[in-house]
């Protein structure tokens, strides 16, 4: 006797699914009703030269950022799991400071450091100082930008990188080391290159997320796409329009960055998937 299978409709499936077509057909109806919401306006600044000036900003800062927090969360990766108490509580420190506060505030303690700090002295201590300049003159709104994006986004790449190290298994390292390998030779050419798997996906979340956070330079007067935006509905008053802009650029820009990061998975994945 042949048994016959029959599959259960999922009810509640279809009818979560009818509920949120019916939701977004609601809300594109009142959008495309609403007089507020000109297309002609979002098209017309859409290509605006200061809007595309701004996300060009945007792009710069994002990619210095990072390139700067890249460098500074590898070091401080590799300080906390340093066998040296001084560099693991130094390490421990900064990323839990840098991850408590949040990022706009450090954004303007580094913009105001000179009411704290007027002159920057370089030297050794308790001598006459070698070099001595005007704080604003070395940090100015890009350096504050730079400094309170990067120094926030170290600390998590940090702790990203260190767990993905830590989760390369011990063999590894006692493989590289019975080969006469030194502690960095074999952290560089077989712990890192494994690691670097683990650390793409979350790396990438964290481009992302800078680029976004960019938007926060607006408080320090930076040209960027969201301070560019702003300073034009200022002056014609059309700021729903103008704040769609500005989310289909960052639509675009993170679309790319996303398209860059699978990419660079799947490239990295190949291996493992059989791609080629």
């Amino acid at each position: 006797m042949n048994a016959r299978i029959i599959k259960r409709r999922p009810i509640g499936e279809w009818a979560a699914a009818a509920l949120v077509v019916l939701v977004a057909l609601y809300f594109v109806t009142a959008l495309a009703n609403n007089p507020a919401i000109s297309g002609r306006v979002i098209l017309e600044y859409l290509f605006d030269p200061a809007i595309l000036l701004g996300a060009q900003t945007t792009v710069v800062l994002t990619v210095m950022v990072m390139v700067f927090a890249s460098v500074l969360g590898l070091a401080l990766a590799f300080m906390r799991m340093s066998r040296n108490s001084i560099l693991f509580g130094a390490a421990w420190l900064f990323i839990w400071v840098f991850r408590s506060v949040p990022t706009l505030v450090w954004l303007l303690f580094w913009y105001f450091l000179a009411a704290l700090i007027p002159t920057l002295r370089i030297g050794l201590p308790f001598f006459q100082p070698l070099v001595e300049v005007p704080t604003n003159d070395v940090i100015g709104q890009t350096g504050a930008a730079i400094l309170g994006l990067g120094l926030t986004e170290a600390a998590y790449l940090a702790e990203i990188i260190r767990g993905a190290v830590l989760s390369v298994g011990t063999g590894q390292r006692d493989a590289a080391w019975s080969l006469g390998m030194t502690r960095a030779r074999a952290m560089f050419v077989i712990i890192l290159p494994q690691a670097f798997k683990a650390i793409l996906p979350a790396a990438g979340n964290q481009v992302i997320a800078v680029l976004k956070a960019t938007s926060l330079v607006l408080v320090i007067g930076i040209p960027d796409l969201m301070t560019s935006v702003q300073m034009i509905y200022t002056t014609n008053f059309l700021q729903i329009p103008l704040l769609i802009v500005a989310c289909i650029w960052y639509l675009i820009l993170t679309s790319v960055l996303s398209v860059v990061q699978h990419q660079l998975e799947r490239y990295a994945n190949r291996g493992d998937s059989g791609i080629r």
